[in-house]
């Protein structure tokens, strides 16, 4: 199904910009193919503030936020995960302010860079400021350590990457896992939350039908994967060409990939089968009692 994304999206880099009565965002100079129009730190409270994702280390993006914040304290520093785009001008924000990381898992959380977290979350952990409180949402699929965070008081979801207005998310292993996005999307449906506000892009205002509407894309995915299994293709470049007809061919590697997690999943339910472990350069078949039933 199409998506309807949100691309419409105006803001001014390197300027903090009110987005509610409690919630400013910061946007940072770092546009492309995987972050979009660029980063989105948010500033959750007045006065005595969280800052969620820092993004990168920006000397501009830094100097901005500690210059916009120079009046208030910041007293927790946020991640949403560990990827390059969200984490690296946290050090530096902490270095300045003396204001502590916080991140999933235990203290001193090792991303594929940095040890870097002063504080481990876990879903349902809860911080407070003065008239706010955010609670930690693990939601693993795009990042096994991906956390949302919910401001109750506005019933608002910083989405992180987990959901996004711009653009799907990647999921690509080992430490992207379809399953897990899959069981992460459902796990926001019973939620009831207003308004998404994600690290790339624009807001999401209506986020129960955006999200099914990401389920069912992937659900049409996987189908297609399995229909083109069927009619012979058993490489995963073959899927990719036969699948992702919509996709520009500079975009086949970043397809391969999420094909990639689609295949672990379905090899792991026994939907699919392959010799040996799932990887980019297996070749892949339907069970031979599926072919007979079909």
């Amino acid at each position: 199904m199409a998506i309807r994304y949100y691309h419409e999206f105006r803001f001014q880099y390197d300027v903090l910009e009110d987005v509610s009565a409690l919630v400013r965002r910061i946007v940072a100079a770092n546009p492309g193919s995987f972050t979009g129009p660029g980063t989105n730190t948010y500033v959750v409270g007045r006065g005595r503030v969280a800052v969620i994702d820092p993004g990168p280390a920006l000397g501009k993006h830094v100097d901005a936020i500690l210059h916009s914040l120079r009046s208030e304290k910041i007293e927790y520093i946020l991640l949403t995960h560990s990827h390059i785009d969200h984490w690296p001008a946290a050090p530096e924000l902490r270095r300045a302010t003396g204001a502590p990381i916080y991140a999933f898992g235990p203290a001193g959380h090792n991303s594929s860079d940095s040890s870097f977290a002063d504080q481990g979350l876990q879903d349902g952990d809860t911080l407070t400021g003065e008239g706010w409180k955010l609670a930690a949402i693990h939601t693993p699929g795009h990042a096994s350590d991906h956390l949302c965070y919910a401001l109750a008081q506005e019933r608002v979801l910083f989405s992180g990457d987990h959901v996004m207005g711009w653009s799907t998310s990647v999921i690509s292993p080992p430490d992207g896992n379809m399953r897990d996005y899959m069981k992460s999307l459902e796990k926001l449906l019973v939620r009831d939350d207003a308004i998404y506000l994600p690290a790339h892009g624009a807001a999401i205002a209506d986020p129960k039908t955006y999200v099914r509407s990401f389920i069912e894309h992937r659900q049409e995915r996987r189908a297609a994967i399995l229909q083109r299994l069927r009619a012979g293709e058993a490489t995963i470049p073959q899927l990719v060409r036969a699948v992702y007809v919509d996709v520009s061919p500079s975009l086949y590697g970043v397809a391969a990939r999420s094909v990639w997690a689609h295949m672990i999943e379905l090899v792991e339910s026994g939907q699919v089968e392959c010799e040996g472990s799932p990887a980019l350069d297996q070749r892949y078949r339907l069970p031979k009692a599926t072919l007979v039933r079909s």
